[in-house]
């Protein structure tokens, strides 16, 4: 009952425009200011994904995970963006990786956004996912792009 009491008193608002999500998520590839400009001008972006094509689905916290732009995943996480599993991996958090591959071992192959895997994310963090890398090889993970549409 109270859900729809709401929903009857606050109607949603428009979605996103489409071309704002885009940039945002472009931005959030390479260009730190761009990315607070767009955030500061709507703070719903941080929620965005765009689809690439064919289901490629791409948030801007995702996009800074995969190119292994710390600075740009550091400020969206402050902003209270989602995290996943790609992004942790990048950032190094090991023991949380390694918790949640236990748990769900299938994940090791999961397809991240444009396909790449844990271990490309692994790769884009440098030192501090250093240890990552040599735990996800040596789990059997070799690839750091899987084809989306398998």
């Amino acid at each position: 009952i109270q859900n729809n009491i709401l929903a009857q008193t606050d109607p949603k608002p428009a979605a996103l425009v489409p071309e704002k999500v885009r940039d945002f998520v472009g931005a959030c590839h390479r260009d730190l200011d761009k990315v607070k400009t767009l955030l500061a001008e709507s703070t719903n972006l941080i929620y965005g994904s765009w689809d690439w094509g064919g289901g490629d689905f791409e948030s801007g916290i995702e996009a800074a995970g995969h190119v292994g732009r710390k600075d740009i995943a550091s400020f969206l996480l402050e902003k209270g963006a989602r995290t996943n599993i790609f992004l942790m991996t990048m950032l190094g958090e090991t023991a949380w990786i390694k918790s949640y591959l236990q748990r769900y071992p299938a994940h090791l192959t999961m397809r991240g956004p444009h396909g790449f895997s844990l271990l490309h994310h692994a790769n884009q963090g440098g030192e501090e996912a250093r240890e990552l890398v040599d735990y996800l090889q040596s789990l059997g993970l070799k690839e750091t792009k899987f084809n989306l549409h398998a």
